[in-house]
């Protein structure tokens, strides 16, 4: 595992929804963080609870959480903010990302910039 500056940044929102959600989750020691296919767009983020790390993935340290990141994602998450907020829909995290060309309206999916240069 890897110890990077910050490149990623969380909201005090965010961390403590991260922290009160991995309250129910004890045996986790970390969240993963990462960018999948597929979604309303071409791209789609990951939050989930974890418990290892390979020796090639990114940590972050946040106020109690430590989030990892694998190699392939951080291409597309290098700047992002992710806040977390609730309305009359109810609550989610919220991903501002500056490599981002477009997001769907869901605000989980989105289109990476250097994929619609390629184009």
């Amino acid at each position: 595992m890897l110890l990077f500056p910050i490149m990623i940044h969380l909201s005090h929102a965010a961390i403590h929804e991260l922290n009160r959600l991995k309250s129910r989750h004890p045996n986790a020691n970390s969240v993963r963080l990462a960018v999948k296919p597929g979604g309303c767009a071409d791209l789609h983020y990951s939050l989930e609870f974890g418990e290892s790390t390979t020796a090639l993935e990114h940590a972050y340290q946040y106020e109690g959480i430590q989030l990892i990141v694998d190699p392939e994602s951080l291409v597309h998450l290098k700047g992002i903010t992710i806040d977390y907020s609730e309305d009359l829909m109810g609550g989610g995290f919220r991903f501002h990302n500056p490599n981002a060309a477009h997001s769907c309206d869901c605000g989980n999916s989105f289109v990476a910039a250097h994929a619609t240069a390629e184009q």
